[in-house]
């Protein structure tokens, strides 16, 4: 996958199947190849940070042998409120919880990405409107959320759950892009 003039650019391997990360690169003009590395995700409990930068190199490092000379670019983000940790829902049921624990609060959006194994972290802070019940039913039905940290996707009908936010866009979809201009894979934002 190549995003407009991408040709001038190396191709890097982008450890993740997620169609948002493959949306950034592509609008950033980086090449890249996908490879799903399959690897376990953990949860470091009341360590949001040391989850994502673990998950990221986890995620690079199953993707490295594929790499054939290009860098491995890989990437986890987390949601967290008060402590707790929001991944991926397991199913729809819990994807509704989490919804309605995020209801009119303001909560924290990590995203650690890994180039070859070197860490950043992104920290973005988002606030969700008070949601009614049938505003979560109607969520999930729209947008399948068990494929999304916190069980929401900023970019996929966002606007139906967030208020407001603060810090990069790309970082509560899962890739920030000031990290990839500081590695000179693409302009400063």
């Amino acid at each position: 996958m190549t995003g407009p003039g991408a040709e001038a650019r190396e191709e890097i391997v982008l450890a993740s199947a997620s169609p948002r990360r493959a949306k950034i690169l592509a609008s950033l003009g980086i090449r890249f190849i996908v490879v799903k590395t399959g690897a376990p995700e953990r949860d470091i409990p009341g360590d949001p940070l040391g989850t994502v930068a673990a998950n990221a190199v986890a995620k690079g490092a199953a993707a490295a042998r594929f790499a054939h000379g290009r860098r491995v670019l890989s990437a986890d983000t987390v949601v967290s409120l008060d402590g707790r940790i929001y991944g991926k829902p397991a199913d729809a049921g819990e994807a509704a919880r989490f919804l309605r624990e995020l209801s009119g609060r303001t909560h924290s959006v990590f995203t650690a990405v890994a180039l070859d194994g070197e860490v950043k972290t992104s920290e973005s802070l988002v606030k969700f409107r008070e949601l009614s019940g049938a505003d979560i039913d109607s969520y999930i039905r729209r947008v399948n959320p068990l494929d999304r940290a916190g069980a929401y996707d900023i970019d996929e009908s966002g606007d139906l759950l967030v208020e407001s936010f603060t810090g990069e866009y790309e970082n509560i979809m899962g890739l920030p892009v000031s990290p990839l201009a500081e590695w000179g894979l693409c302009a400063k934002p």
